[in-house]
C-alpha cells in the first residue's frame, strides 16, 4: 500500500499548537513510510473562511518544515465535482431531496427533546417502497439528504482508540447539500478522501462522531474506508480544551515570541506520542521512530514551562551562526545594527547559554551595540572606588599586552587580582560599569573578547 495522508483544516480562525499536532502526525507517518502528505483547505464555510487564516496555516507548516507533496487543495474549487457526485447519488437512489423547513425541523426536535428522545430527522421525505411522500411545497428549495442504512452497525478498528461500534439507528439521514446547492462538510470529506486515495486519516477525536457517517457515505459510493486514528484532545495548562477562547497562542505568536521551530516540533511530537524516554530529538529521529502504535490514548496537556525549557535546550545547543541569523530580525526590531559593531555571531555565542528565547538573546545583545557610555565624575566616583583605580590601570596594561583570547584575558584578570590582593567582584564590577554603565554583563573575559581589545582599553581609559 502506498501511504497517503492529509491535513485538512478549516480556515475559520487562527492555528494553534493543538491544530498543528494534527498536521505533524500525518506528515510524520507519510514521511516514515515514504508516502504522500496532502494539505487540503476545507473552506466550504464561506462566511467564516478567510485568506489570512489560510496564509497562517501555510506559513506555520512551512516554518515547522512540514513539506507538502500535494496542495494546498481548496474544497471551494471542487464544487463542480461535489455536485456531480450528488447527482449520481440522487440518480442511484442513495440520496433524496428533503423539503422539511428549518422551522419544521426545529419544532420536531423540540418535541423529541420534550419526550426525552434523541433529536433527529424523522425521515419524512425519505422515499421507501409503498410510501407516499407529502406534496412538494411551493417555492421551497430542498436540502439533499443521504439515505443512511437502517439497522446494523458501523464498526471500525481505530488505530488509537481500538474497536469502535456505532449503531446505524443512532444516525439520521445526513444533509449532504444545502438548499443553495452548497455541499456540506461530511460529504465533501468523503469525496475528497476517495478522490485523493487517502489511506490513513489521522485527526482529533472531536471527529469520532463524524466517522460513522463518513464511512457509510464512502461505502455507498463504492469506496474502502481509510484507516482512522483519532488523537486525544490537547488540553491547555488549565485542563480545558485548547482553543483561542481559552487563551491558546497561535503559531505566529510563538514565532514572534522567539521560539525555534525545531523546539516547537519536538514539543508537539511529545503531545500524545512517545519513543521510550526520549525527550529531545531531531526531526529526522522523530520521522524514523514514528508509528501509530506509539500514539497515546489519554489527553495531552500543554505545559508552557516545558516548552520554554525545551526552547532553551535548542538555543543552548544551536550553531551560533545559524542562531545569529534567526536572531537578527528580533535584533533589528530593537534598533540594533548587527552589521556595525562586534561580530554578531560572537555576541550570540556569548549570550545563548542563558537565553530561553531569541528575544532574550536580542535584548542581551543591545548592550554591545550601544555607544560608549559618557560617564560624569559623580557617576565614576559612585561606581568606581578610588582604591580600585590602580588595579584598573594595571588591568589596562595587562589587556593591552595579552593575546586576543578568552583565556588570555582571564589570565590578565588573575594577574592583577593577585598583585593587588583583591577578589574578582571588586575589580569586575567597576570594569563592567566602565565598559557599559551597568554592573550586569556576561563573563567579563568573554565580554572583552567580543568588544575587542582596542574598544575595551579606550572605554576603561576614560574613567581612570
Amino acid at each position: 500500500m502506498h501511504i497517503r495522508t492529509r491535513f485538512a483544516p478549516s480556515p475559520t480562525g487562527f492555528i494553534h499548537l493543538g491544530n498543528l499536532r494534527s498536521a505533524l502526525y500525518p506528515w510524520a507517518f507519510a514521511r516514515h513510510n515514504q508516502g504522500d502528505f496532502i494539505l487540503r483547505i476545507e473552506d466550504t464555510d464561506v462566511e467564516r473562511s478567510t485568506q489570512e487564516a489560510v496564509d497562517v496555516i501555510i506559513e506555520g507548516m512551512a516554518w515547522l518544515g512540514l513539506d507538502l507533496d500535494e496542495g494546498p487543495i481548496y474544497q471551494m474549487q471542487r464544487i463542480d465535482r461535489y455536485r456531480a457526485v450528488i447527482k449520481q447519488m440522487l440518480d442511484a437512489g442513495l440520496a433524496y431531496p428533503c423539503y422539511m423547513s428549518e422551522e419544521e425541523l426545529n419544532k420536531l426536535r423540540d418535541q423529541q427533546m420534550a419526550n426525552k428522545e434523541k433529536p433527529r430527522y424523522n425521515g419524512q421525505w425519505r422515499p421507501e417502497p409503498g410510501k407516499t411522500l407529502p406534496a412538494i411545497p411551493d417555492g421551497v428549495l430542498p436540502v439533499i439528504r443521504f439515505k443512511n442504512p437502517i439497522g446494523g452497525s458501523v464498526i471500525w478498528e481505530d488505530a488509537v482508540k481500538g474497536k469502535i461500534e456505532i449503531s446505524n439507528d443512532e444516525l439520521d439521514d445526513l444533509v449532504i447539500a444545502r438548499p443553495d446547492g452548497t455541499p456540506t462538510y461530511n460529504f465533501c470529506v468523503v469525496v475528497d478522501d476517495l478522490d485523493m486515495n487517502i489511506t490513513h486519516v489521522i485527526r482529533g477525536d472531536d471527529h469520532v462522531n463524524n466517522t460513522p457517517r463518513q464511512i457509510n457515505i464512502m461505502k455507498a459510493l463504492g469506496g474502502t474506508p481509510p484507516v482512522y486514528a483519532h488523537l486525544p484532545t490537547v488540553l491547555n495548562d488549565s485542563g480545558e480544551k485548547m482553543s483561542k477562547r481559552n487563551g491558546a497562542m497561535s503559531v505566529r505568536d510563538y514565532q514572534k515570541a522567539g521560539y525555534l521551530p525545531e523546539a516547537i516540533l519536538n514539543y508537539l511530537a511529545r503531545l500524545g506520542w512517545s519513543h521510550g524516554d526520549a525527550e529531545i530529538f531531531t526531526k529526522e529521529q522523530f520521522v524514523n521512530w514514528f508509528d501509530l502504535g506509539s500514539l497515546g490514548r489519554s489527553p495531552a496537556q500543554h505545559n508552557p514551562e516545558k516548552l520554554l525549557w525545551l526552547n532553551h535546550q535548542y538555543i543552548q545547543n544551536a550553531d551560533p551562526a545559524d542562531l545569529a541569523e534567526a536572531t537578527k530580525p528580533f535584533a533589528h526590531e530593537l534598533g540594533i545594527d548587527t552589521e556595525n559593531g562586534p561580530d554578531f555571531v560572537q555576541v550570540v555565542a556569548l549570550l545563548k547559554d542563558r537565553a530561553n528565547t531569541l528575544i532574550e538573546i536580542a535584548e542581551g545583545a543591545k548592550l554591545f551595540y550601544l555607544p560608549a557610555p559618557a560617564h560624569n565624575s559623580e557617576q565614576i566616583a559612585e561606581n568606581i572606588p578610588t582604591e580600585i583605580i590602580p588595579a584598573m590601570k594595571d588591568l589596562i596594561k595587562a589587556i593591552q599586552s595579552a593575546e586576543h583570547t578568552k583565556a588570555a584575558y582571564g589570565a590578565a584578570f588573575k594577574e592583577v587580582l593577585a598583585k593587588h590582593q583583591i577578589k574578582m567582584p571588586a575589580l569586575a564590577m567597576p570594569v563592567r560599569y566602565a565598559l557599559f554603565a551597568t554592573t550586569q554583563t556576561p563573563a567579563i573575559d568573554s565580554v572583552l573578547l567580543v568588544i575587542g581589545k582596542n574598544e575595551a582599553v579606550a572605554r576603561l581609559s576614560k574613567v581612570v
